[in-house]
């Protein structure tokens, strides 16, 4: 239950903070390019690779600790800082093969279930 709660309170954290980082680069940049998205995605997966490499080289921490930092406060700051390391993680292993398909995969299909999902959403409702 602690680390349910940690996750919780950590993706909170980091939702909230996509908003105002998001907004923030979008009212730096303005609108003619996802600015604030893109910027989050970036930060929030260099601060996954830190983060990560931090708790296997230097720092014991808690399961809770990396839950609330990791899938918490980054998973709620942007899920693409899961999904890139995750598809690193298939690198690193040697499948690029798996790595490519989930890679591609997610992303193309990622943008066709949501491009379906606004169709039936336009017939449905």
């Amino acid at each position: 239950m602690q680390m349910v709660l940690a996750i919780a309170a950590g993706g909170a954290l980091g939702a909230v903070s996509r908003h105002y980082a998001a907004g923030y680069v979008f009212r730096a940049f303005g609108s003619s390019f996802p600015y604030g998205t893109f910027v989050v995605n970036v930060v929030g997966s260099l601060l996954m690779g830190l983060l990560i490499t931090a708790f296997a080289v230097k720092f014991q921490t808690s399961q809770e600790l990396r839950g609330f930092l990791t899938v918490g406060l980054l998973g709620g700051f942007t899920t693409f800082s899961t999904y890139s390391l995750e598809t690193a993680m298939l690198i690193e292993r040697g499948d690029w093969s798996s790595a490519a398909v989930y890679a591609f995969g997610s992303l193309a299909l990622g943008l066709a279930a949501l491009f379906i999902g606004i169709w039936l959403g336009r017939v449905l409702l």
